[in-house]
């Protein structure tokens, strides 16, 4: 038989799960490599992550801007992230994948990394540096984890405002 609870003890336990559930996902971050370098993205600007579709391809662009992807009927603009800052471009197929970053801001935009590394926990890093560079507003605090590796915090919305980021044609 199943145990009956008062309707104020669910609301209560309700709102405490609730809690912990925005709790975490604050503190959750989002770990991808793109080229050499490992970044972290605050969940809550991190969006979709899925293997790489055929891409077409866009004439007249920047290396770095890898093409368009249909994703369920939506096109998205494609920036191969480690191109993006100089590196060899990021391979398609195998571990690498697809992070549709521009959904909040209503820009359907996606970054090729090199693979995806999953969840970490903000406590898991301890901060280095903070950017000095306001050249590059998306690039964040640089962490390091118990291992020694070296981690870059990834400001999306500095990246997606970022006339360089935004202009992909070749001039």
């Amino acid at each position: 038989m199943a145990k009956r609870i008062s309707l104020q003890e669910f609301q209560a336990g309700l709102a405490r799960r609730l809690a912990e559930a925005r709790d975490t996902r604050a503190s959750a971050l989002l770990a991808v490599q793109a080229g050499s370098r490992n970044w972290l993205l605050d969940l809550a600007e991190a969006g979709e992550i899925l293997a790489v579709p055929p891409l077409a391809p866009v004439p007249l662009v920047h290396p770095w801007f890898r093409g368009l992807a249909s994703v369920r009927g939506n096109l998205f603009g494609v920036v191969d992230f480690a191109a993006f800052h100089g590196e060899a471009p990021v391979v398609t197929g195998g571990q690498a994948r697809l992070l549709l970053v521009g959904a909040r801001l209503n820009l359907n935009c996606a970054l090729l990394v090199s693979r995806a590394l999953g969840l970490r926990s903000v406590d898991d890093f301890e901060p280095l540096s903070e950017p000095e560079d306001a050249t590059t507003p998306w690039i964040g605090a640089q962490l390091q984890d118990a291992h020694g590796h070296t981690w870059t915090r990834l400001r999306v919305q500095g990246l997606l405002n970022h006339s360089r980021f935004l202009d992909a044609a070749l001039t």
